[in-house]
């Protein structure tokens, strides 16, 4: 199949007139930034990531890694609301306990039955405790995985600005870069463009 020069160049001026409408939607949603991000935004930095979304692939991926991120957040919040509602049937557990034996104690040796109690309480506590630091250690470090995993992905689909960093403000930049591609896409979706 032979192509012709014509049907070439309306390819190349359709994907260059979508590239600086693009780009011009891009330096419109960036002055919503604050300034130190907006300075660090160069004409081309923008331009690159006009050029990264041109054919819409990039919306496709955002948009499977917030669904990855959604799921995830979803899940790690079940295991912990299931861990406190297990903590919850221990202490009530351990509270039927402690009512059921202080009714048949005799007076003598309930002194030493509160002793027990109180020593069978605060260990629970600190099981309680520690469990919940485990579990809060497993849910950052699970988030910290999603986004080492949604950097990786958008800096091999050539996402301008994306790489695996934990520097903070280099995160924020991330996050910035993330947002204007959202809106964009938000933008783009009702009036049939994408």
């Amino acid at each position: 199949m032979e192509v012709y020069p014509a049907a070439v160049s309306d390819d190349a001026t359709k994907q260059q007139e979508r590239h600086y409408f693009l780009l011009s939607e891009l330096q419109t949603l960036v002055k919503d930034l604050p300034s130190t991000f907006q300075q660090r935004l160069s004409y081309n930095t923008l331009s690159d990531l006009a050029l990264a979304l041109i054919d819409g692939t990039v919306y496709e991926i955002v948009q499977g890694l917030l669904d990855i991120q959604h799921l995830t957040e979803k899940n790690l919040y079940n295991q912990r609301q299931k861990l406190h509602c297990e903590h919850q049937a221990l202490k009530q557990d351990l509270a039927r306990k402690h009512k059921d034996a202080l009714q048949s104690c005799k007076s003598h040796n309930l002194v030493l039955l509160k002793a027990n109690q109180q020593t069978e309480l605060e260990a629970l506590d600190v099981r309680i405790r520690d469990e919940q630091k485990m579990m809060d250690k497993k849910i950052v470090a699970e988030m910290d995985q999603k986004v080492v995993d949604q950097q990786n992905t958008l800096e091999k689909a050539g996402v301008p600005g994306f790489y695996i960093t934990t520097n903070p403000q280099e995160l924020t930049m991330q996050m910035n870069l993330l947002e204007l591609i959202l809106k964009l896409q938000q933008k783009e979706t009702p009036a049939g463009k994408f």
